[in-house]
């Protein structure tokens, strides 16, 4: 189907997309580690709970751990070998996490489900649950809940903007996946009852487009370079002209589910072989590292093992982010794990990374200017940094924020925005919880 163009939003910003460090490097299957740490909060809800043992023998794709409520989601085992360990210790962002353990005795036995042949609505559902798979973009959402809206949908979007700078991993699965990602659109779409499937494709991924405009039931809409372009409200916007309302409005109640290009491909392995939610692509960019690769990993494999197999640091990384540099989460160190929403690892020098320290406010209005959700983030600074959550939230809209960092990327003082605004949602839920 021909491609059209995409309407544009408000507001966003144009940083230097830094893709041409990886996107020439084909995906590549890294080996599977001695060991992997899998965390058990691998979604956006609760987190899972085990059901092995120390000393419990698993298989690749064997569940190790259940869904605690409909937020969370099962967790797999992504090497064969033994149980070694049950632990708690702090995750890449410092809070609490649960880690199961496995030695890998590298026999590669698997426990997938069985493939399913011309499966019902509901049967793709329940695979869908039961493998596991998550939102691939970056929220980890549980892909389930989204196929059982409140409100009747019409569209299925399939979000291949892929605008946060430096990562590849949705570029080089589009031009290397088409057709399992296209079979993956269409098995959503059953399960969803719909058959109006649209593709928001980035215009700086010509090759990716002129890819998906050989299917005749797939409408691609070339998309404005530009970001947060893969903001769930902007790419509804920008391919069907329908808005969404405020939190707790959700793209079902405009008549669309959103997925991504990745969980897509991962729903077609799901139904058809049968495979569970272990591994994901991942880019491993930056001017720090030695070897720039799109890779395919097992989760659970430490950060250090990825960064080696990459041919290790190239040079003395002024910033580790694990992510995109727009929303990923600044490192320490290597010890932290891939999850299922690892997107990309990346070493940044320090010609790439952001590091002058803050001014005071300029009273410019330029975070103002490019916040796509028409908020006010210099308010919640503002409130926020005199202690006052409260007026932080309200002045500020904050709860409405989509963290995209485009507000703290134009700040001419370079004011810690994003941290501010982080710090406001968690007070409010905080309080929240004491009412």
């Amino acid at each position: 189907m021909k491609a059209v163009k995409g309407k544009y939003f408000f507001g966003g910003i144009h940083p230097h997309d830094c893709k041409d460090l990886a996107k020439s490097s084909p995906l590549e299957v890294m080996p599977a580690p001695e060991v992997v740490a899998i965390s058990t909060l691998q979604s956006l809800g609760k987190p899972a709970v085990p059901v092995v043992e120390v000393g419990s023998p698993v298989k690749i794709g064997q569940l190790i751990a259940r869904a605690d409520g409909p937020i969370s989601s099962d967790v797999f085992a992504s090497v064969s070998g033994t149980v070694e360990e049950i632990r708690d210790s702090a995750g890449a962002n410092g809070g609490p996490e649960q880690f199961i353990l496995i030695r890998n005795n590298h026999r590669e036995e698997t426990a997938y489900l069985p493939p399913l042949s011309d499966p019902s609505a509901d049967e793709i559902k329940a695979r869908i649950k039961d493998a596991g798979i998550v939102g691939l973009g970056g929220a980890g959402f549980p892909a389930a809940v989204k196929l059982s809206p409140k409100t009747p949908v019409d569209t299925l979007i399939l979000n291949g903007a892929e605008c946060e700078p430096y990562l590849t991993c949705d570029y080089r699965l589009m031009l290397e996946k088409t057709d399992e990602i296209a079979r993956g659109a269409r098995y959503i779409a059953k399960a969803l009852g719909v058959n109006n499937i649209i593709i928001g494709i980035e215009a700086n991924k010509p090759d990716c487009i002129e890819k998906f405009e050989k299917y005749d039931d797939i409408k691609v809409v070339i998309l404005k370079k530009k970001y947060p372009m893969g903001g769930e409200k902007q790419l509804v916007y920008v391919t069907t002209g329908r808005k969404i309302g405020l939190p707790p409005k959700l793209p079902a109640d405009s008549g669309v589910v959103v997925q991504n290009v990745a969980t897509a491909f991962a729903v077609c392995e799901a139904v058809e072989n049968g495979k569970p939610l272990f591994e994901r692509v991942v880019t491993v960019s930056g001017k720090a590292v030695e070897n720039t690769k799109n890779i395919v990993v097992r989760l659970g494999t430490k950060l250090e093992d990825v960064v080696n197999y990459c041919g290790g640091e190239k040079t003395s990384p002024k910033k580790v982010i694990q992510g995109g540099p727009m929303t990923g989460l600044a490192l320490m160190n290597y010890e932290a794990y891939t999850h299922k929403t690892t997107s990309g690892i990346l070493l940044m020098t320090a010609d790439e990374a952001a590091a002058e320290e803050p001014t005071p406010c300029l009273n410019c209005g330029k975070c103002a200017d490019v916040c796509p959700m028409h908020l006010m983030p210099m308010n919640t600074a503002f409130y926020a940094g005199a202690g006052d959550f409260g007026a932080a939230a309200k002045y500020g809209n904050t709860l409405s924020c989509i963290e995209c960092g485009a507000c703290e990327y134009i700040c001419p003082a370079k004011r810690p925005l994003i941290q501010a605004i982080r710090r406001t949602k968690a007070e409010m839920r905080k309080a929240g919880g004491k009412k």
